[in-house]
């Protein structure tokens, strides 16, 4: 078995379900700075020393972050995907690997260590849009797939507490990335239409629908597997974030701002979730089915403390939900569209 090939960066092919899994084992090195056995720094300072991302210190490499004001970008110290990597592979059997080139960056929200999107203000959120955006572009030069996304909170996984997300960039087309791709493909064929702007007309001013304006609908999807789940999808024909003009920047920032602040709401409390935005693929090709869209998958079910897990039916069979997708957007339209930490006098704290 060439270990040259399962030593970098690779993806190993699981045939009995017929998917693909993305392998980086240095990944594993990465600092913590949440609960996971290390220091946790109080989320409710403005800046940390011992942050490794905040605006001048030192990150786990040595290297100083400059003094930055707005949002900052670097490539990940322990990143998933290399572009160095070589771009072989084998087959043995049933035994079936491929090496993945690719780059991971990490994207600094805010330069204030305390604050998260929902409690940001509108400028300052449309620069992580924007930054979405210039970076979506920048790195679809090179790779095939450009994913942004965020994991929020140390429930998801966080490794620390400072505002910010992350864009892989691969050269593979991923496993749920290839999956949507042909249910828009298929759609589009047969109808000639956008599958999830056919999807918008559906759900519009509907009771599973949680923010909706001219610009942006965000609802909890009928096939929901997470509690409070959300979809957002623009209501005009979009491929990447890239082609979203300014009113559609800004329409997206207070959806997002009001998503947010309802998710906090709910329990009072950080809602942790994991989201991502799905873009058509840098391949070449047109790509008219494909429509821009970016999914929100939050843990939380009862409370604060009472989580969802996917286990047992849910990792063996396949989803289950305990909550229905109606009575989620509900409950999240119940609780109020400003933040319930918000600061009266500056639109942040």
């Amino acid at each position: 078995m060439p270990g040259d090939v399962l030593a970098q960066p690779h993806r190993r092919y699981d045939p009995l379900a017929d998917e693909w899994i993305l392998v980086s084992t240095k990944r594993i090195q990465r600092p913590l700075q949440t609960g996971h056995g290390s220091r946790r720094p109080s989320q409710r300072v403005a800046y940390d020393p011992g942050c490794y991302l905040c605006p001048g210190n030192a990150r786990a490499n040595g290297e100083a972050n400059p003094a930055y004001l707005e949002t900052f970008v670097f490539t990940n110290d322990f990143a998933a995907l290399r572009p160095d990597t070589s771009v072989a592979g084998f087959e043995s059997g049933l035994l079936r690997a491929e090496a993945e080139r690719g780059t991971c960056r990490v994207i600094c929200f805010s330069p204030r260590h305390d604050l998260t999107m929902a409690r940001m203000a509108p400028p300052a959120v449309r620069s992580i849009v924007d930054l979405w955006a210039d970076q979506t572009m920048e790195l679809g030069k090179t790779y095939r797939w450009v994913q942004v996304f965020e994991n929020r909170g140390e429930t998801m996984g966080a490794t620390n507490p400072h505002p910010h997300g992350q864009i892989w960039a691969g050269s593979a087309l991923p496993v749920q990335a290839a999956r949507e791709d042909a249910t828009q493909r298929r759609h589009h064929a047969a109808t000639g239409r956008r599958l999830l702007l056919d999807y918008v007309d559906q759900e519009q001013r509907g009771p599973r629908v949680v923010v909706e304006n001219d610009d942006w609908l965000i609802v909890v999807p009928f096939w929901a597997a997470w509690p409070f789940e959300t979809l957002v999808i623009p209501k005009r024909p979009t491929k990447r974030i890239s082609d979203l003009d300014g009113v559609a920047r800004d329409a997206l920032v207070r959806s997002l701002i009001e998503l947010l602040s309802r998710y906090d709401n709910l329990f009072h409390h950080p809602f942790p979730y994991s989201m991502g935005w799905h873009q058509a693929p840098f391949d070449g090709g047109d790509h008219d089915h494909w429509q821009l869209h970016a999914h929100f998958y939050p843990p939380l079910l009862r409370s604060a403390t009472v989580r969802k897990f996917m286990v047992g039916y849910e990792l063996l069979a396949e989803s289950q939900r305990d909550l229905s997708a109606e009575e989620a957007a509900e409950r999240l339209r119940a609780v109020p569209a400003r933040h319930y930490q918000l600061d009266e006098t500056n639109g942040e704290r």
